[in-house]
């Protein structure tokens, strides 16, 4: 009788010590993680943050942004360029890193970039300040630079938005990767096989809202990712008509800033070098101010 509750009791202190074992590792698998359930967050009335979990087809969370540009307080920033000559005109640096220095509300990453690699925990090009350059075309107040490649997004004095070149001089600017839509219409032949973070830009039928979504990936158990093309089908879902695949991977980074306190906060879980929560450090960015 005696040895059946000592069995009954070692398997109970077995049976709690598991249970702690998964809490604690649940606890630090997630520490520093936004939790992963549905929030929206009005930063200001003309921008409006929600943070979206699907469970189809498979786990992941978007991060979304929606901003008004036909409000007057609202006003939008292109890093500018570090050097005005010569062929890497940034200095590289994280968006949150961006966030604080030009004291923006709202800041994603932006464009692919060069020179680039990633080849082990140590061994990654760039660190913070060494010189880069978008690939696509870039302005910034009015200042150019960057390479040709992908499509572009213009932003007007007055934030009159476009994919299509604006009339007059170039304000901002910032370039994709591709597009994901176009008219509504989900562009054929886009990656449906290799799941990863994503960054995304659109603009509705109007181009007078501007979409930003960022979605968590490489991540078991918190957010797997998304393809390019299922990152289009969200961008239709979430409103936009035109869409462009923005720089993705590590760089996927989305930073809003805190309204009493000043402080930038990143709202996704980005992931460099697969290191959870870590940013990369990246050429440029896109910026919302709200006056």
């Amino acid at each position: 009788m005696c040895k059946t509750l000592d069995n009954r009791k070692f398997r109970s202190l077995i049976g709690w010590g598991l249970l702690g074992f998964l809490l604690i590792t649940s606890v630090l698998y997630y520490w520093g993680r936004p939790l992963p359930i549905n929030r929206r967050k009005e930063v200001d009335p003309c921008v409006v943050y929600y943070r979206k979990v699907h469970f189809l087809p498979r786990l992941f969370i978007a991060h979304i942004v929606t901003v008004d540009l036909t409000c007057q307080n609202i006003g939008l920033l292109v890093t500018p360029p570090d050097r005005t000559k010569g062929p890497e005109p940034l200095e590289a640096r994280t968006t949150s890193e961006f966030a604080e220095k030009f004291a923006t509300q709202v800041a994603i990453n932006g464009d692919a970039f060069s020179p680039w690699w990633s080849e082990g925990l140590f061994n990654y090009f760039p660190h913070k300040e060494d010189n880069v350059t978008s690939l696509g075309f870039s302005a910034s107040l009015g200042k150019t630079y960057g390479g040709r490649d992908g499509i572009t997004a213009y932003f007007s004095r007055q934030n009159s938005a476009s994919f299509v070149e604006p009339k007059g001089a170039i304000y901002n600017a910032i370039s994709g990767r591709g597009w994901l839509l176009k008219d509504r219409q989900v562009i054929e032949d886009l990656n449906d096989q290799y799941v990863a973070p994503r960054t995304s830009l659109g603009l509705d039928a109007s181009g007078s809202k501007l979409i930003l979504i960022v979605v968590d990936g490489r991540q078991p158990l918190y957010s797997h990712g998304v393809t390019i093309k299922e990152m289009a089908d969200i961008m239709l879902q979430y409103g936009g008509e035109n869409a462009i695949n923005l720089d993705g991977g590590g760089s996927s980074t989305l930073v809003l800033q805190e309204p009493k306190t000043g402080e930038q906060v990143v709202m996704n879980s980005p992931i460099d070098r697969y290191i959870p929560g870590q940013e990369r450090y990246v050429a440029n960015h896109l910026g919302v101010f709200i006056r």
